[in-house]
């Protein structure tokens, strides 16, 4: 019998004015210690992004989601913080910070199957 994975995510958001504190969800970054596994994935959808009104530029906020996709991958053009190992990569990622990509705190979790739980995370909490 499969034994159950334990596994931390944290959901991606994108705060367009963070002095407001107001935010969408668009992405999911999970993480097991144990299986050495890390995942990331977004959708920035471009009409929700429009209605904004904000000064931000998509493309720009698509280039950063996509260099937060590289450091938790460990891609070699991930700069310094992709060649840590994967929990200090994942502790990274989740780090508080005042911008307008930022995650919400880590949450615990057991799983079988690591890349079903992402999706179906994913499709309640981002899509």
């Amino acid at each position: 019998m499969q034994e159950d994975k334990i596994y931390e995510y944290a959901v991606i958001r994108l705060v367009p004015k963070v002095e407001r504190e107001e935010f969408f969800n668009i992405g999911l970054v999970l993480f097991s210690k144990r299986e050495k596994f890390i995942r990331v994935e977004f959708y920035l959808c471009p009409d929700k992004f429009k209605l904004m009104h904000s000064r931000l530029d998509y493309e720009d906020v698509v280039q950063n989601l996509e260099a937060f996709q590289k450091i938790a991958e460990g891609k070699k053009d991930g700069g310094p913080i992709a060649a840590l190992e994967v929990p200090e990569r994942f502790r990274w990622l989740t780090a508080v910070r005042s911008s307008v990509v930022q995650t919400s705190r880590p949450h615990p979790g057991k799983s079988k199957d690591l890349d079903k739980t992402f999706d179906k995370l994913f499709a309640e909490l981002v899509l």
